[in-house]
């Protein structure tokens, strides 16, 4: 079974409470999505490292529920 957009939103945001993420459902099939998360856990850390934070949150659904996630990471811009 597919997961929502709502469903991947609320387990990154349950990892990372500041995180803000922008979910696109890139084929209208709920298997394949764009994920933009934006959080300053990502401080000090690579590019990998935040990946792999990301996909942490999932707690293992990538390539089951979740069958792919484009997924671009980002420190917040200083205000």
């Amino acid at each position: 079974m597919a997961m929502t957009a709502a469903e991947i939103n609320d387990m990154i945001k349950e990892a990372l409470p500041d995180a803000e993420v922008t979910i696109e459902d890139l084929r209208g099939d709920g298997d394949h999505y764009a994920a933009l998360v934006v959080s300053s856990a990502f401080e000090d850390k690579s590019r990998v490292q935040q990946h792999q934070m990301v996909y942490d949150a999932l707690q293992g659904k990538m390539g089951g529920q979740l069958h792919a996630l484009a997924l671009q990471t980002a420190l917040p811009e200083a205000s």
